[in-house]
Parts: C-alpha cells; sequence; structure tokens
C-alpha cells in the first residue's frame, strides 16, 4: 500500500556511517514537519519491493537533522534596528498684530481670491449708486464760503424743483406742475369748488389728473359753475346734450346730477356742504408726514368711514378711493412730502374758517 511518510533509500556507507542517496536528502515542507514521524527516520525499513535493508542511524544523526532544520528564535533582549521618527513641530503662533502680505498666487488675475475681492469692489459700487439720490448731493453742493453765495442763489430754483413731490418730474405736464404747486393740498371751504373738486376726483379715474385738468373748463360749463341747485334740474335730454357737447360719459353726467341732489339735502341737515365734510376731520387738516411716495396709501380708515356715509346717504362715485383723492385736494389731508415745500405752505396760506 501507498503510504504519505517519505522513504529513505542506502547505496552504501562509508566508515561505518549509513551514506543517505541523495533523493533521501530533501527536508520536508515546513506544513509537515509537526506531522513527521523521527522513529521512522531512524528506523526504517526496506520495501518489499525494492530489496534494502534497515538502516539505524547513529546518535549523532538526530541532532544533526535538528540543527540543519530548526532555526532558534530572536532573543527577546535583541531590539530590531528602527529608526526613531520624530513628529513634526508645530508652526509659531501668529500674532494679532502682524498681518501676513497676501501670496503671489492670491493675487494672480485668474485666482478665487482676486475674483471675490472683484465681486467685494463691484457690490460696493453698487452700494454707492443706490444711496447717491438720498440727499447727500445736495447737501454737499452746498457751500459755507461767503464766496459761493451768488453760486448758492443762482441754483436755489434748481434745488427747489428738485425738492418737488416725488411724483412731480422734469417731463410733468406744467398744468399739473401748476395745480401741485398752488391747489393740491390746499385747505377749500367753498361749496361750489368743493363740488367741483369732487367731480373732478370721480373722473380721473381711469385716466390721469393731466387730462382732467386740461378739461376743467369743459367741467365747469357743462356743470353750470357746480352750482348744485342748477345742476340738481338737469333733464336727461340736457345730459344727454352735455354728454355729445363735451365729451363726457353720459354716466358720470347722471353721477353728477344725483350728487347735487344729495349735496341740497346735506345744505339743509348740516348748513352747507363745507360743514359736512370738515366735520369729519374736527374742521382742521390732517397733516401726515411722508417723506417716500410709496408710503402714501390709496385709501385711510377716515376715507372708508367718509364713503361709508356718502353712499349711505345716496351719492355715486365716492369709493374710499375716490375719496381721499378728494381730501387730498381740497385739503383735508396735507399729503405733501416733508421734503416738498408745499408740505408747510398749505398751511400758512390756507384761507381762515369761521365755523360760526
Amino acid at each position: 500500500m501507498c503510504s504519505s511518510k517519505p522513504k529513505l533509500k542506502q547505496s552504501s556507507s562509508m566508515n561505518g556511517r549509513a551514506v543517505l542517496h541523495p533523493n533521501s536528502n530533501r527536508a520536508p515542507l515546513l506544513e509537515r514537519r509537526n506531522s513527521f514521524d523521527i522513529a521512522a527516520l531512524l528506523n526504517t525499513t526496506s520495501s518489499p519491493t525494492n530489496n534494502t535493508t534497515s538502516i539505524t542511524a547513529p546518535d549523532s544523526t538526530f541532532p544533526q537533522l535538528l540543527n540543519n532544520r530548526y532555526t532558534p528564535p530572536a532573543s527577546p533582549t535583541s531590539k530590531p534596528n528602527i529608526k526613531k521618527i520624530n513628529p513634526p513641530t508645530p508652526p509659531p503662533p501668529k500674532s494679532k498684530s502682524t498681518k501676513t502680505p497676501p501670496q503671489s498666487s492670491d493675487l494672480a488675475p485668474g485666482s478665487i481670491a482676486a475674483a471675490r475681492r472683484e465681486q467685494v469692489a463691484i457690490l460696493h459700487e453698487q452700494r454707492k449708486l443706490r444711496i447717491a439720490h438720498y440727499g447727500r448731493t445736495a447737501a454737499s453742493s452746498k457751500s459755507t464760503s461767503p464766496s459761493n453765495n451768488n453760486s448758492n442763489n443762482s441754483a436755489a430754483p434748481v434745488l427747489q424743483q428738485e425738492k418737488r413731490c416725488s411724483f412731480i418730474t422734469p417731463n410733468s405736464d406744467p398744468i399739473y406742475v401748476a395745480y401741485h404747486d398752488e391747489e393740491w393740498g390746499v385747505p377749500v371751504h367753498d361749496d361750489k369748488l368743493l363740488f367741483e373738486l369732487l367731480v373732478l376726483t370721480g373722473a380721473q379715474v381711469g385716466s390721469d389728473w393731466s387730462s382732467v385738468l386740461r378739461k376743467r373748463q369743459d367741467y365747469r360749463d357743462a356743470f353750470s359753475g357746480f352750482d348744485a341747485e342748477i345742476v340738481s334740474k338737469y333733464s336727461e335730454k340736457k345730459m344727454s346734450w352735455i354728454s355729445g357737447e363735451y365729451g363726457i360719459e353720459l354716466s358720470l353726467i347722471r353721477g353728477v346730477v344725483d350728487n347735487s341732489k344729495r349735496i341740497l339735502e346735506i345744505n339743509k341737515e348740516f348748513g352747507s356742504f363745507d360743514k359736512y365734510l370738515w366735520g369729519f376731520v374736527n374742521e382742521k387738516p390732517m397733516v401726515t408726514q411722508y417723506k417716500w411716495l410709496h408710503k402714501i396709501p390709496a385709501k385711510t380708515s377716515k376715507s372708508e368711514t367718509i364713503s361709508k356715509d356718502m353712499v349711505r346717504r345716496g351719492f355715486r362715485l365716492v369709493g374710499p378711493t375716490v375719496i381721499h383723492s378728494f381730501m387730498q385736494a381740497a385739503g383735508l389731508t396735507n399729503d405733501h412730502l416733508i421734503t416738498c415745500p408745499r408740505h408747510s405752505q398749505c398751511l400758512l396760506h390756507a384761507p381762515t374758517y369761521n365755523t360760526t
């Protein structure tokens, strides 16, 4: 039978010592050393097929074989030759007072830092442009030296024009500018003029003040100088003729006729249309302190109160927005911007009103 144990062959002997065959001088593999039977190495019998005799190895063979196959481990006291690596020294701390100059790579045109600096510079320039109209230009143009008095006086009309309400622009219609400088916001106590402003305010819905002011004389002629007693007697035929003659919408003419009848009823109850309107503001105009145009509301709680009462009495074309615009035109509220000189002039030049 086959055996996994290695076989040693003897070909000759020298001086009484066995000489192994070269093929039997091979050392077993490392995996098979543990399973190697030393007794088989010392006392081997010949196989019947090979006709070899048994071999008894001398005593000196065993330690020699062990010396050839065993390597003692390293001494525990011996230390491996390992180079010691010193840890990297940390950089010195940076002082707060000293600043490192930017590297040349940061200053390169294509670097991220250069692009960021350019972006920040653009943002600063845009901010300067946004705040340029905050009044700093006008303030810086003023000079305190007496030699520039003549130049300041010559520039006064220009500054005066720039301080108007912001809805007045260099391209505004001259008739609209004159209305702003002379009438808008001035308290009115005449019944006919109050009736006229109420009609003009309702007519500018869907249009603009410039177009209405150009046809102001046509409205006065069409409604007999805004005499409520005469207008209240207009017939349907008269109203149709006014619509074709002056180009006024028929629905607006009918609304004006109905409002004239309501004004006559108010005159009987309150004595005048003026007392009725100014009673909502305690006989004195409401003064606002708006600095920017977009802060001025389209309607207020006061205009809603007046509108509800007038609607209850049968008036037409008197919504809260229309009534607020009428209050601005008639001076019941002073909505001139505080930067506009008319803000204070409307109160100084207001006509005296006697409630008695």
